[in-house]
């Protein structure tokens, strides 16, 4: 059956990270409490906000002070090896944003600003924050590799949070928080529209499989509320995991359901800069636990929203005892203790023409363990994979796991119009996946985050590598399950 969905209100796709014309307007930002445009007094509400930032989060005020500019951070961002712009050395932006606090903060910028580098914050140099904190994806990189271990993303985020205070807010990341806020998703997709979609995958796998796989939604007493990236009930390649996650859990046997109120995993608030809007998306989360009585939140494929429920979630909104594990799980968790337990049976030959290599998206290699280990991230995603393919051929080392190279489009950047930034940050990671193809004729790259299968979607064939396929892990698991009577089905 072909697929036929209603139409679906997609993202605008109009904001630009490094441009002042794709700056927040009043339509997104009013409604999250921001001002629409730059305020007038805007130099003072910048300089108060960033000394109550420095002065309320003890990690920040010690990166102010600590950075000896070593340099050993100047070559790990992949936007700085893709533009070739010195402001993207991570050293650089951060300097932006130190300078002023030293020079409205500290007794010598104010009295002896040349000695120690302080900087008066003039309106150009407010656009050079924008444009320059918007081309940080907060992969953290730099981070693995600072003697210090100072997170330009930390710094990042609360340049953004600034600029948002005084009107200069990111359209595309406002936008996404507003309609999640307001409808429980990315895409403004509401219930019924929802409903439709799982009806007609439901239908789509009835016809491929034979079996009747159901995408339950709303059906409180399941043991596990299941929450992934709203690309995953229509986009490609991203649908196909939902599928394959379908088909696991049906042959597993495991009560499970889906939430109308919070069909969204991702959690963009983390971008824009806002706790209090990153809290807000996530109260969604506890309310739809508390309404269906789930007692196990499984959170899919999506880098940064495992990032916030694994490391965040009981920050922003407490305990949850009302998981039996009192924490999220990732999917990833769920379908290898499935496969471990003997639960499901995976079959690789299924998926005989693949030849896999594995992208470490960042928010989950650097940014939250799994399993309780923080070896996890890395090895539970490679058991599954190894159990649903014939062959896992791994990139070269400092490409992968800890070191891995980012994507290029994550931090709030996967717009089209920033499509010229993204292939360029996209560069360091394509020269790695272009090696290991080379040697291994490479036919998939598989990934765990939303935003990583869109940007390669995009990117990679702009980097000579339309031969390589993009897929969801869970596409792959999907195509290798045994479904029962020699059935199974998959688009891997």
């Amino acid at each position: 059956m072909k697929r036929l969905y209603p139409v679906i209100p997609l993202i605008e796709q109009r904001a630009a990270a490094a441009h002042v014309a794709h700056r927040a307007d009043p339509q997104t930002s009013e409604a999250l409490g921001y001002p629409g445009e730059l305020v007038d007094d805007w130099h003072e509400r910048a300089v108060a906000r960033l000394g109550e930032l420095v002065s309320g989060n003890r990690a920040l005020r010690v990166f102010m002070d600590s950075c000896t500019r070593c340099g050993a951070c100047t070559d790990k961002c992949h936007y700085f090896l893709g533009t070739h712009d010195p402001n993207n050395m991570p050293v650089a932006r951060q300097e932006l944003l130190r300078s002023v606090w030293r020079r409205y903060h500290t007794w010598t910028g104010r009295w002896l600003p040349w000695l120690v580098g302080a900087r008066t914050l003039t309106r150009e140099l407010l656009d050079d924050w924008y444009r320059y904190f918007h081309q940080c994806s907060e992969c953290r990189r730099c981070a693995v590799f600072c003697p210090k271990g100072i997170d330009t993303s930390e710094l990042s985020m609360a340049g953004r949070e600034i600029l948002a205070t005084v009107g200069l807010g990111q359209r595309y990341s406002q936008t996404i928080v507003e309609k999640a806020g307001r409808i429980g998703n990315n895409l403004g997709l509401k219930p019924a529209a929802l409903v439709d979609v799982l009806e007609n995958l439901e239908e789509d796998l009835l016809e491929e499989t034979g079996v009747p796989v159901r995408l339950p939604l709303d059906e409180p007493g399941r043991e596990v509320l299941l929450v992934v990236p709203s690309a995953d009930f229509f986009a490609e390649p991203h649908v196909d995991g939902l599928i394959g996650t379908a088909k696991l859990l049906h042959a597993a046997g495991v009560s499970w359901t889906l939430s109308s109120h919070a069909s969204e995993a991702a959690n963009v608030g983390l971008f824009a800069g806002s706790v209090d809007h990153e809290r807000a998306l996530a109260e969604r989360l506890v309310e739809a636990l508390r309404t269906l009585g789930a007692t196990r939140l499984v959170i899919g494929e999506c880098g940064h929203a495992w990032r916030v429920a694994a490391s965040r979630l009981p920050t922003l909104v407490g305990e949850l005892p009302m998981l039996s594990r009192r924490r999220a799980e990732h999917l990833c968790e769920l379908s290898a203790e499935l496969v471990a337990t003997g639960r499901v049976t995976l079959d690789a030959s299924r998926n005989a023409e693949v030849v896999a290599t594995y992208h470490d998206s960042c928010n989950v290699a650097r940014g939250a363990m799994m399993g309780n280990s923080a070896e996890g991230a890395f090895e539970l995603p490679r058991t599954l994979l190894r159990a649903a393919v014939p062959r896992l051929v791994e990139m070269a080392d400092g490409a992968t796991r800890r070191e891995t190279f980012c994507c290029g489009g994550g931090g709030g950047l996967l717009s089209d119009e920033l499509m010229a930034l993204r292939v360029q940050g996209a560069e360091p990671r394509a020269r790695a996946l272009q090696a290991v193809v080379e040697q291994e004729a490479v036919t998939h790259l598989v990934a765990i985050c939303a935003i990583c299968k869109t940007q390669f979607s995009g990117v990679l064939p702009e980097h000579g590598l339309r031969q390589v396929r993009t897929a969801s892990l869970h596409a792959l698991v999907g195509q290798a399950v045994v479904l029962g009577h020699g059935v199974h089905g998959g688009r891997a």
